[in-house]
């Protein structure tokens, strides 16, 4: 009986293993997981439950709750996503789907975010004047260089190879001084370093987006925590079909068959260690009908977190899924290269803190200074040194969030630099230090008399923790490279290896979404099961569509 081990629990591997059940007909039990964490990119949970993963239990008496970072979904471009978790029964309404969970929530919380973008000048910038974050504030070479590079056919992507956003847009940098600029960047995270062939990706996958990110309108959000409302779920539905998890072993080394010309890849072992045993050495034996898929790069490797009043100490390590993967490189010439996405933190790097209170009094002075309701902000303050956002989600955010607590958590794209209102870089701030930067933020686009500065004694008494986390290679998927860094789902000549992540390589799909995860698992299992590429979940061309098209080009001129 053929067997698939599966090198990381996170989502991609989670919905390979759905694709296997429900589209190839394997039953659980010949299906295995290993994964040193729970939680991956899709996370949300008490402190106290990340003890095991960042080996400190000391951090605040593990109070409140952490959530690294929030994913956004979209109804309508996430077309594998909404397939399979049609597939994943719901934990919290029995009859219904996760899907169903999902988009029933959303449709009756739509989003609308009318506090987008502040700065401290002029507070909330929707007033009608050119600031107005309505305005996207091209200007004409903007608008060509923009066209150009959407235009732009993906068999002239080696045209990108290697190329920045900054220097394609060299002739015009005012546009990373534009509305769209600030909105685009914080809301997929890009920054200016980031590979232009990435850009020109998302701007034709998300172009009905490019009309409507003022309001975020076609955000699609979970009703709790994504670990909670779609991770959970399908671990539930992996276990009741037998999938075995194995959460104490790092896989450390692919064994490779030593084929006569070496050009088939083939997997004949799996090295590892027991992490939670002295990191005893071991080696599971890969069968000739088995199945290997990789979880080649992971955004959320290296993290490490602090707390109230600790700041975070920042973890070194090279990826360690990026390092099983550049040990295969070491075997083969056609598996990408690592280090064009795990060498460089500088273009990946971000900080997130999730704050948790005690009471509502904070989360209702954000709502009045911000004109909205919980759930519908993304905000950012423009002139703030180390571009600061908060996401202040539908409450409760978790199921066992208290009646009387509040969750939500902010980021900062540039955490080496030092905060406007705490005079030093945002990576050595402890926890309370990141909430008085938000703070000091808050209070010089507050129009009251009776200012929320006022009340910084009784919100601080309020808070339960604040959270920094701290990732180095949260955005690295949108680090500059070249055609041929990543390595396709299925490598030519693989025989029983695949690698399912975001630095895997698909057509015109975009990275850093839950829908590219999917959709690799889908390729790999499609591929090794015999299912025709036809039977693939189609993907929608709205850049091909003229209303849609019509819309976007209005937008430009807005």
């Amino acid at each position: 009986m053929a067997k698939a081990y599966m090198i990381g629990s996170g989502i991609g591997n989670l919905t390979a293993g759905i694709y296997l059940i429900r589209d190839g007909g394997w039953s659980g039990d010949q299906i295995t997981m290993f994964g040193l964490e729970k939680h991956g990119a899709n996370d949300g949970a008490k402190v106290a439950d990340y003890e095991s993963e960042y080996g400190n239990p000391e951090l605040s008496n593990n109070k409140g709750f952490l959530a690294k970072g929030g994913r956004m979904l979209n109804e309508e471009t996430y077309e594998n996503l909404w397939d399979v978790l049609r597939s994943v029964p719901s934990l919290d309404n029995p009859g219904q789907s996760v899907t169903d969970d999902i988009l029933n929530f959303d449709h009756a919380h739509p989003t609308h975010d009318v506090a987008r973008l502040m700065d401290r000048t002029d507070g909330i910038r929707n007033k009608g004047d050119q600031k107005d974050y309505n305005h996207m504030q091209f200007n004409n070479q903007d608008r060509f260089l923009l066209t150009k590079l959407m235009m732009m056919p993906e068999s002239k992507e080696p045209q990108l190879n290697d190329v920045s956003i900054e220097q394609w847009f060299a002739k015009s940098p005012h546009i990373f001084t534009t509305n769209f600029w600030y909105m685009w960047q914080t809301t997929f995270a890009f920054k200016k370093e980031s590979s232009a062939m990435e850009l020109r990706r998302y701007m034709n996958r998300m172009i009905l987006e490019f009309s409507r990110i003022n309001t975020l309108a076609g955000v699609t959000r979970t009703p709790y925590n994504q670990y909670e409302s779609i991770i959970l779920p399908m671990r539930k539905y992996l276990t009741d079909h037998g999938v075995n998890f194995v959460n104490n072993r790092k896989i450390t080394e692919f064994v490779f068959k030593d084929t006569p010309l070496r050009d088939d890849i083939i997997v004949t072992g799996l090295k590892y260690e027991e992490v939670d045993n002295d990191n005893k050495p071991g080696e599971i034996e890969i069968g000739e009908n088995d199945f290997v898929f990789d979880t080649n790069g992971a955004i959320t490797d290296s993290s490490s977190i602090g707390d109230l009043n600790t700041p975070i100490k920042e973890n070194m390590e090279y990826a360690p899924s990026a390092a099983l993967w550049k040990q295969a490189t070491e075997h083969f010439y056609n598996l990408g290269n690592p280090d064009k996405f795990f060498a460089d933190r500088k273009q990946s790097e971000w900080l997130s803190f999730t704050v948790t209170t005690n009471n509502h009094f904070l989360l209702n002075e954000i709502s009045r200074i911000t004109q909205q309701e919980p759930g519908n902000a993304l905000n950012t303050w423009v002139d703030s040194n180390n571009l600061m956002s908060i996401v202040v989600h539908h409450q409760p955010h978790f199921h066992v969030q208290k009646e009387n607590e509040t969750v939500f958590w902010g980021y900062v794209m540039y955490p080496r630099r030092k905060g406007d209102y705490v005079d030093k870089p945002f990576i050595e701030m402890t926890g309370k230090e990141m909430l008085e930067e938000l703070l000091g933020h808050l209070a010089a686009v507050d129009p009251a008399r009776d200012n929320i500065a006022d009340h910084t004694e009784e919100i601080m008494d309020s808070i339960v923790n604040v959270i920094p986390a701290y990732m180095p290679y949260a955005s690295a998927l949108f680090n500059r490279r070249a055609v041929g860094d990543r390595p396709a789902v299925v490598p030519k000549n693989s025989k029983n290896l695949a690698f399912i992540s975001q630095f895997a390589e698909m057509p015109f799909d975009m990275v850093f979404t839950e829908q590219y995860s999917f959709r690799c698992a889908q390729v790999a299992v499609y591929h090794f099961m015999g299912i025709p590429d036809s039977e693939l979940t189609p993907l929608h061309h709205y850049e091909k569509q003229p209303k849609v098209l019509a819309r976007a080009t209005k937008t430009m001129f807005r």
